[in-house]
């Protein structure tokens, strides 16, 4: 049976957050999160799926990539297939030969599941490990403290106010409250919740959105941030702490994100949330 590689259509969408949901796992690496695609969504459904490649075998998805950004492939593999020779080496064949239409020819990035074997075929083709990020994650067992801060549940009246904490807390983001509308569309959406932390004088001073896979599945945190006018206060901690607990109440079995490891502010505004760093990872990197 033939490995067929694809671009979806749009309105394939659904049915490719769909796969990712079922491959959301305790105790699995850091993988492609149905969250990924849902902030993707941004740009747009088209743009999203112009962004998403999948690799098939007898009608069955077993790995889906999303192009996030020049030269980067974020990809994930069905549990049961991240040691299927013949599927690794079939992506490895699609991600280096530009004519395949994953990756460009130059520097370029892959981000795959920790012990994938195809993470090893890389290596063995000359790609090597770039900077490290750390995963983090927080059971969600247990009840979630209260944050310290007014938490609101954006909706299309208040886009415009996370657009402006976003693009403050993000040096070069272009996102705009026209995006978190295209964003809201999408089908990843419905499992998700955007929140606003406000501070005593009633100013919006930190941003996250939380993505459900589904009851009983890990959530994902992605994007966090604070207003670079209101850094160093324990906003950070505060919107962690009510992003895990807004994954509970949608029935997340824990909280997950990942960032890089330089990222030092980041790493401890998530311990203090009590999120516990797990072992780094690192992005495959081809040089130029």
């Amino acid at each position: 049976m033939t490995t067929v590689l694809r671009e979806p259509a749009a309105d394939e969408l659904r049915d490719v957050v769909g796969v990712l949901r079922e491959w959301q796992r305790e105790g699995t690496p850091m993988q492609l999160h149905p969250g990924d695609l849902g902030w993707y969504w941004r740009f747009g459904a088209g743009a999203t799926a112009a962004a998403v490649r999948t690799w098939s075998r007898d009608g069955r998805v077993l790995a889906v990539g999303l192009l996030d950004g020049p030269g980067l492939l974020r990809l994930t593999i069905a549990p049961d297939a991240r040691q299927d020779d013949r599927l690794a080496r079939q992506l490895v064949a699609d991600v280096t030969d530009p004519a395949r239409g994953v990756l460009p020819a130059g520097r370029a990035n892959i981000e795959a599941p920790a012990g994938a074997l195809v993470q090893d075929l890389l290596a063995a083709e000359g790609w090597d490990a770039d900077e490290p990020w750390t995963p983090l994650r927080r059971d969600l067992t247990e009840a979630v403290r209260d944050p310290g801060l007014r938490i609101e549940v954006v909706g299309p009246g208040q886009a415009r106010a996370f657009a402006t904490v976003h693009r403050s807390a993000f040096d070069g983001s272009r996102f705009t409250d026209e995006g978190w509308h295209a964003m809201a569309a999408g089908s990843p959406f419905a499992d998700a919740r955007c929140l606003l932390a406000y501070d005593a004088r009633g100013g919006a001073v930190a941003s996250v959105i939380v993505w459900s896979a589904g009851p009983g599945r890990p959530g994902l945190l992605e994007p966090m941030g604070v207003h670079r006018d209101h850094r160093r206060r324990g906003h950070g901690t505060a919107i962690c702490v009510a992003a895990a607990a807004a994954l509970r109440e949608l029935g997340s079995s824990s909280a997950l994100v990942c960032t890089p490891s330089s990222f030092v502010a980041a790493v401890a505004a998530y311990r203090a949330a009590g999120f516990r760093p797990r072992p780094e990872v690192r992005d495959l990197c081809r040089a130029a």
